[in-house]
């Protein structure tokens, strides 16, 4: 039996393909709100954060000016296919 961990955010994967459409939120400090964001995801890596092995993302945003973002897997969701045009 292994004693080593599976990489934080793992399990999420399988929910998870290149090129899928994802959202993740942000909060906005002077609105007081949390903020939609939405992109396309690139790549899917582990790696070592704070000692621990975490599944990192990387998203090309739509709504953000950003060329790349680098996000834990754990906080992207899926955005539903029957809200795809």
């Amino acid at each position: 039996m292994s004693n080593e961990k599976e990489p934080f955010g793992n399990l999420i994967l399988k929910d998870f393909e290149i090129g899928d459409m994802v959202e993740w939120t942000k909060w906005d400090s002077s609105e007081k709100k949390w903020i939609s964001n939405y992109g396309i995801l690139i790549k899917i890596e582990n790696k070592i954060k704070s000692n621990r092995m975490v599944s990192v993302s990387t998203v090309k945003p739509i709504n953000e000016p950003h060329e790349f973002l680098e996000l834990f897997t754990i906080s992207l969701q899926p955005v539903d296919n029957l809200l795809r045009f």
